[in-house]
């Protein structure tokens, strides 16, 4: 059987829009083909040359998901979570309504459930607001995103929900220094991925298959994935 595989992960590259907090990353040529020709690899009617690149970046550049530990002095790192918890059954609402800067309620969450005609039990629930299509990659989408509740970030704690992921950089309003939706996650032991992508391509296609798996990042407060849905 053959499978849809749809990538819902941002390209990282040098200079990429980044959350305010963030510093965006650097990504640079560390050696290069034409360099590399001084050291005389392979043989002489057959040479080899190569190349390599140099990025400096935190772990919450990109597609990447938050560990316990970003939002809990005491939680725990991303190389201790269960590897299993980044995969599994998926569905994404469509919340394409809500406005730059505006807020999800627990209401919206229910509406667009019912929408999207999957009951979340335990599912990865990622949320369709139209921010990447709009402003990627201009510095826009960097503070016009829209804010998960509180209470909606409880309606999915209820339900089982452990992963939520939402466009652009933050689960909560660039605008809104109390960060509801992260000390709910904090609180309710969930967590989520950020800078998702191509959302608008599973609206209505049900559940499907999610799988965005963290680097083995020892200490580390998050990590890129390759974030992907099977269909």
């Amino acid at each position: 059987m053959v499978r849809t595989i749809i990538d819902l992960s941002v390209k990282i590259y040098d200079g990429m829009p980044a959350h305010k907090n963030m510093r965006p990353p650097f990504v640079l040529p560390h050696g290069t083909h034409e360099a590399s020709k001084a050291r005389n690899l392979g043989t002489p009617d057959d040479p080899m040359t190569f190349a390599s690149c140099y990025f400096a970046m935190n772990d919450h550049i990109g597609t990447h998901v938050d560990a316990f530990f970003h939002m809990h002095p005491q939680g725990l790192p991303i190389d201790e979570m269960d590897v299993t918890m980044f995969m599994g059954n998926a569905v994404v609402f469509d919340l394409r309504h809500i406005p730059d800067l505006g807020d999800i309620s627990a209401k919206d969450m229910e509406e667009a459930e019912k929408k999207a005609g999957v009951k979340v039990d335990g599912h990865i629930v990622l949320l369709c607001t139209g921010l990447h299509k709009k402003y990627f990659p201009m510095p826009e989408i960097s503070h016009r995103n829209a804010g998960v509740t509180a209470e909606a970030t409880h309606w999915l704690a209820d339900r089982g929900s452990k992963l939520h992921g939402v466009e652009g950089p933050s689960t909560d309003r660039p605008n809104d220094p109390t960060f509801p939706s992260h000390r709910t996650c904090r609180d309710r032991k969930i967590t989520h991925y950020e800078w998702l992508c191509n959302l608008e391509e599973l609206i209505g296609k049900g559940v499907f298959e999610f799988q965005g798996i963290p680097l083995n990042l020892k200490g580390a407060s998050g990590s890129p994935v390759r974030a992907l849905a099977f269909l």
